[in-house]
């Protein structure tokens, strides 16, 4: 047979072949209700002697009858079965099923048991075997069609498992082709499937798996909710899929004639296609709502809101498109089943009927009436001319180009207003300067409508039509005066250019207000001379370069050297920025003292103010000179501000001292004052020091300015009298500030020191007295002034301490800064506030004391001569307890009295007035008690001698 089959079957047989051995699997099902039941008897003797045993016979009969039984009911259930699934691979299950079990019996049968006992049989009794024989025999043939159908079919498994089951739609591309091909060669070799009978509803079986598939992939529930694009490819992937099936069905009819096989494969068609050929088209009426929806929102581009201005409108349309396929979304049958065609048509009918294209037809009507830009309209134009959109909706659009001209011919008015408006003032750009600025602008406004009108240049037909002609013709004259004022423009300035320039390179560096130098506070100012009108013709030059237009050479020039003036002008800034920081730093006395310097610096300066113009090569030379000299004065004028803060803080030291230091407790007048003279002695002696160390500073001063260390050097005499006039207002300051202090702690209500009031009969007084206390107050503020005499005045020109002065003889005087301090109205002022404030003080306390008047009885009163009168009068006893009476509460009262009273800075001790005052008055009670004594034992004694003249008579 292999010899006459072409050479292409015999490839194709081997390679199936090798399949069909790589699958040559048996599967044997358990035993269970399949195992044949085997006879009681002994079968060990020889067939032909069991064979005329009855007994054995009739037993192996019975299981024979049994073995029928079991094969008839095995083949009957395995004819009944049907595939469990709609799929190819069922069909392969059940043939691989059939074949297990059938082979089990088929295994059985061929046992030596079992066919001992067939023999047996055959011999004894040949009729009864024929049935039997029979049924064996359809379960053999019924096993080899099991086995032949699972042994070719399973070499389709692999394709048909990727083909229900792939990763991917390519993979099924794939499949199918090769699926086809083994079919091909199943339908040559097999002696089960080479019949329609079987091949047909195999096929059929695999349109349903590829139509299942394809329906899974599509995926309806979530078609409508992906990106168009990614909609579109997987509904052509499956279109293609089920094209291809159909496609390669047929490539294998012609194969299978072609290959000499004189079974053709002549199927019916509408049993295998049908189905898939439905949903090829249902495939295509998806691809064609996606295509139609993509082509209705591609014209939801950007630019579409910028021409119509309208983005509700817009929006309202792309809620519109949305609706269309909305119902799609919400499908209540599947489309892909035929027997929902009617429906799916209902469907597909009402989308082609849509309103939308209408309503958006009308929208572009209304939009192109009343367009902002006709650059942006014709770009919206050109962009719709390329891309896929709905062909009445373009051609709708194409039409709008008429619109675009006009609005571009409105535009090209509005330019032409604004340059007519702001024709002699015109807006700059920043930083732009005037004339360039101008230029800049006019060209601006001739860009705007340029470009619009080269953009219509690339629509031959937009400007060749009638009212192109005219629009272009509208267009050139208005450029045309634009030209014209940039050419006027650019003339003038020109000449105006080669005119100024020359004129303002040929200023100087410098210019002053002052011609003259005077060494004051108020030194020369010097400004930079720099026109601003320089740098506005480079300005001006550079820009006017970027419009492409020829400039002077001395113009360029200074173009190119931008960066040179502008450093030269930085740094002249930065240099006379520091000398007027520096002239400000220095007071007068500074200015005095460095005159040398300054005047070597307003020199240098000079040079650049007289001498030096813009065109100059020493420009930086100057500015070279101008800097060193300002630093190494700097340097000077921060060494001196060092020492001159150092002396300032010795000065602040003096100023503050504290000269008026109180004890901590109330001491007595005298010890008070002592106190305070102590104190200042010792501070005192502080100030001396600091005020010595100033002259050694000024000498430090002195080596820095004139190179000497002598302290008189003539150049520094002003600086030495500002410096002893500075030392002389701190002095002043010193003591005029411890006089306040001082006065304000005598009339704070704290007390500082403690009087007595004592009883100096016949007075009460003070103790000390208030002159005593007020000459005390003078002293001390005599003490603070004479502090000053410790400060020796320097001689003149010089901070050399004068030496003491012989005169008259033997008398010494030192000139200190007493005599001036002294005189001072603020010192005096205060010297006598003081004075008056003690008075006013010690005034009040005697007046304290005028109430104490009220006891001078008790030291007033002569007590002899009061008591020698009640003596002689021998008054009553009520008169004597009377008079006691008095003179005990009088006592009493005395020590109801405050001991102490503060008043301003004193505390009044009362306590030895009150003991005198009592004592006085307890002297008193003592000197009548003693009286009444005696007048008592006198009136008994006379009574006892009475008695006793009585008695003797």
């Amino acid at each position: 047979a292999n010899k006459i089959l072409p050479q292409v079957i015999k490839s194709d047989l081997v390679k199936l072949h090798y399949h069909c051995c790589q699958n040559k699997t048996v599967h044997f099902l358990p035993i269970g209700d399949l195992k044949l039941e085997m006879p009681t008897v002994n079968l060990d003797r020889e067939v032909t002697v069991l064979a005329t045993v009855p007994v054995v016979v009739q037993s192996l009969k019975r299981c024979a009858v049994t073995w029928q039984k079991l094969i008839s009911r095995v083949l009957e259930e395995q004819q009944k079965k049907v595939p469990q699934g709609n799929g190819p691979l069922a069909e392969i299950d059940l043939w691989r099923e059939k074949n297990a079990t059938l082979s089990a019996l088929a295994e059985q049968i061929k046992l030596p048991e079992v066919q001992k006992v067939l023999e047996i049989l055959q011999k004894a009794e040949s009729k009864f075997t024929g049935d039997l024989q029979i049924v064996l025999s359809d379960l053999k043939k019924h096993q080899m069609e099991a086995q032949d159908s699972a042994k070719f079919l399973s070499t389709l498994e692999r394709h048909l498992k990727n083909l229900s089951s792939g990763p991917g739609v390519d993979v099924i591309s794939h499949t199918i082709p090769a699926l086809l091909n083994a079919l091909r060669l199943v339908w040559i070799m097999s002696r089960v499937y080479n019949k329609d009978e079987r091949m047909v509803p195999f096929l059929e079986r695999i349109s349903w798996d590829i139509s299942a598939r394809v329906r899974r992939v599509v995926g309806l529930q979530t078609l409508f909710q992906q990106d168009i694009a990614a909609a579109k490819k997987k509904i052509t992937e499956a279109k293609t899929t089920l094209e291809q099936w159909k496609k390669c069905y047929f490539t294998t009819c012609i194969r299978v004639e072609e290959s000499g096989c004189k079974r053709y494969w002549k199927f019916d068609t509408k049993r295998l296609f049908e189905k898939t050929d439905y949903m090829v088209s249902i495939c295509q009426d998806l691809y064609d709502i996606f295509q139609v929806t993509e082509e209705l929102y591609n014209l939801f581009v950007p630019e579409l809101i910028t021409v119509t201005e309208n983005p509700k409108a817009v929006e309202e349309l792309r809620r519109e498109v949305n609706i269309i396929i909305s119902p799609m979304e919400d499908l209540s049958f599947d489309p892909f089943c035929m027997e929902t065609a009617r429906d799916w048509a209902f469907v597909m009918e009402e989308f082609r009927e849509d309103v939308t294209v209408k309503k958006m037809t009308r929208f572009i009507d209304e939009s192109f009436t009343t367009l902002r830009s006709a650059e942006a309209a014709f770009d919206l134009l050109v962009k719709y001319k390329h891309l896929q959109i709905r062909e009445t909706i373009k051609e709708k659009l194409m039409k709008k180009f008429r619109n675009v001209l006009e609005q571009y011919c409105k535009e090209v008015e509005v330019v032409k207003q604004i340059f007519a408006q702001n024709l002699k003032d015109p807006p700059r750009y920043k930083n732009h300067p005037p004339v360039a600025g101008a230029i800049s602008w006019s060209r601006s406004l001739s860009q705007r409508i340029q470009h619009t009108i080269t953009r219509f240049q690339e629509e031959e037909e937009l400007l060749a039509s009638e009212r192109g002609k005219q629009v272009e013709q509208i267009y050139l004259q208005v450029v045309k005066k634009m030209e014209e004022y940039e050419h006027q423009k650019y003339h003038q300035w020109r000449e105006r250019t080669e005119q100024m320039l020359p004129l303002l390179l040929k200023e100087t560096l410098l210019t002053s207000a002052t011609e003259e130098p005077v060494t004051t506070k108020k030194s020369i100012c010097f400004t930079l001379n720099f026109s601003p009108e320089i740098l506005e013709i480079i300005s001006e030059t550079k820009y006017m370069e970027l419009l492409g237009l020829p400039v002077p050479e001395m113009a360029r020039y200074m173009a190119l050297q931008e960066d040179k003036y502008l450093r030269y002008t930085s740094k002249l800034k930065a240099m006379l920025g520091r000398y007027h920081k520096l002239m400000e730093m220095m007071n007068e006395a500074e200015t005095k003292l460095l005159d040398e310097y300054v005047q070597e610096l307003w020199r240098i300066l000079r040079s650049g103010h007289k001498r030096l113009t813009w065109k100059a090569v020493g420009i930086g030379e100057f500015i070279l000179q101008c800097t060193q000299t300002i630093g190494k004065l700097e340097l000077l004028v921060h060494q001196i501000h060092n020492i001159s803060e150092d002396i300032s803080s010795k000065l602040q030291f003096i100023e503050s001292t504290n000269l008026f230091k109180f004890p901590h407790s109330e001491n007595g007048a005298k010890e008070f004052f002592d106190y305070i003279k102590c104190e200042q002695a010792k501070e005192v002696e502080q100030l001396v020091r600091k005020y010595s160390a100033i002259p050694q500073l000024l000498i430090e001063v002195e080596r820095r300015v004139a190179s000497t260390n002598s302290g008189k050097s003539p150049k520094l005499a002003s600086y030495y009298a500002y410096w002893e006039n500075r030392i002389f207002q701190a002095l002043t300051q010193l003591i005029v500030k411890n006089l306040q202090t001082f006065n304000a702690a005598i009339v704070a209500n704290v007390p500082l020191l403690q009087i007595e009031a004592v009883l100096s009969v016949p007075e009460v007084t003070l103790q000390p007295n208030a002159s005593e206390i007020e000459k005390m107050t003078l002293q001390s503020i005599q003490d603070c002034v004479e502090v000053t005499k410790h400060f020796i005045r320097w001689m003149h020109g010089t901070c050399i301490e004068c030496p003491p002065q012989h005169v008259k003889g033997d008398e010494v005087v030192t000139f200190s800064f007493y005599s001036d301090v002294s005189q001072s109205p603020l010192i005096i002022e205060q010297a006598v506030l003081i004075t008056q404030n003690v008075h006013k003080l010690l005034a009040s306390l005697s007046k304290c004391l005028n109430q104490w008047k009220r006891y001078e009885l008790l030291w007033k009163s002569d007590k002899d001569t009061v008591l020698e009168r009640l003596a002689a009068e021998k008054p009553a006893c009520v008169v004597f307890d009377e008079q006691l009476q008095f003179y005990m509460k009088m006592a009493q009262e005395v020590t109801q009295q405050p001991l102490i009273i503060d008043e301003q800075f004193i505390r009044l001790q009362l306590a030895p007035l009150v003991s005198a005052v009592q004592e006085n008055a307890k002297s008193w009670v003592m000197s009548l008690g003693k009286l009444l004594n005696e007048l008592v034992r006198e009136e008994n004694g006379n009574c006892l001698i009475e008695l006793l003249k009585r008695c003797s008579f």
